[in-house]
């Protein structure tokens, strides 16, 4: 089919060409979002692969379908920015890459854990300036403490395979209970009891209605004084004025974040020579306490590698068949 490969970085274009070899699709990779003013420029494309920063919302959507795009190939698991009931309305398909490497984003959220425990960004940049001073760089040992994972899906079975090395006690929420968690020692809890108790909550749900800033300021007010919150799933889980709030209090001790509600206009793009506009993220960067990192929990070699081929292989599947086990469809909307 032809491909227009949209949002495509440097190393998306050298993971889709390799993954390409012997498989014959003609790829076209434009460096732009897809989005309202840019939706003319994929015109014609039978197949168009989007990431997770693009808006495929009703308007683009129309126009995609009247200029006879028929595939939506999301090169990522999640797919709240595409509407997909209208794409349903309008014969377009979405497929998706349901799991590529779950370990990349699991070991990603431990190394967030860890920075901020044991202060290393602080420590990195003492010792750089000739500081060796300990005072303030003070941490705690991960055993023993209670470590809550709301989402054990692969990469919250990935995280507790992880922590149960550390010695941690796990505790977890999900509407379906994984046995291979429990398994390994996780109780299941409700959040409410996940917040009063946990040391460490890490987030690894999708982003749906149900989840759509599940952590807000009433989440927040039963957490321990002092929580460390890592969110690497998706940005609007987490109310960041309520987390700000949060910070200022004490309550939370310590935030890590590989995202961001507002990321779309921010991630994946060099802006170090601009003034950043958004008050909000600009405030998050006032806090010692604070680590953002800007998306980049799936960005391993192995994690590149099989989302180029698993969605490449969707695209094969639906100019075969017609259909493919991974289309992401209205009855999913609840149940993921």
């Amino acid at each position: 089919m032809r491909v227009a490969v949209c949002s495509a970085q440097s190393y998306d274009c050298l993971f889709f060409t390799a993954a390409n070899h012997g498989v014959g699709h003609e790829l076209v990779f434009f460096d732009s979002h897809l989005c309202h003013e840019t939706r003319q420029m994929v015109g014609d494309f039978p197949a168009v692969c989007v990431f997770v920063n693009d808006t495929l919302d009703a308007t683009v959507l129309e126009t995609l379908a009247a200029h006879g795009t028929r595939l939506i190939a999301l090169r990522c698991a999640g797919f709240n920015n595409v509407d997909i009931r209208e794409a349903s309305r309008l014969g377009l398909h979405v497929v998706r890459v349901p799991a590529y490497s779950p370990h990349s984003v699991a070991e990603h959220s431990v190394g967030l854990i860890l920075v901020l425990n044991r202060h290393l960004h602080q420590a990195y940049n003492r010792v750089r300036n000739g500081n060796f001073a300990l005072q303030g760089l003070l941490g705690f040992e991960l055993r023993g403490k209670t470590v809550g994972i709301v989402g054990t899906g692969r990469i919250g079975l990935a995280i507790t395979q992880i922590l149960r090395g550390f010695g941690c006690r796990l505790i977890a929420h999900d509407p379906q209970e994984s046995h291979e968690c429990i398994s390994l020692g996780v109780e299941y809890v409700p959040l409410e009891k996940l917040y009063a108790e946990s040391d460490i909550i890490t987030l690894h749900c999708p982003l749906n209605p149900q989840t759509y800033r599940l952590i807000d300021r009433a989440a927040i007010s039963q957490m321990k004084r002092g929580v460390m919150l890592i969110n690497t799933s998706r940005g609007a889980v987490i109310d960041t004025q309520a987390a700000i709030e949060g910070l200022k209090s004490g309550k939370i001790g310590s935030l890590g974040l590989d995202v961001y509600e507002q990321e779309g206009d921010l991630f994946f793009q060099d802006l170090s020579d601009q003034v950043i506009q958004d008050d909000v993220f600009g405030r998050l960067l006032t806090f010692p306490n604070v680590l953002i990192t800007g998306h980049q929990g799936f960005f391993t070699a192995e994690a590149l590698s099989s989302i180029a081929q698993t969605t490449l292989q969707n695209i094969t599947v639906f100019e075969r068949d017609g259909i493919c086990q991974n289309e992401v469809k209205v009855d999913l909307l609840r149940a993921d």
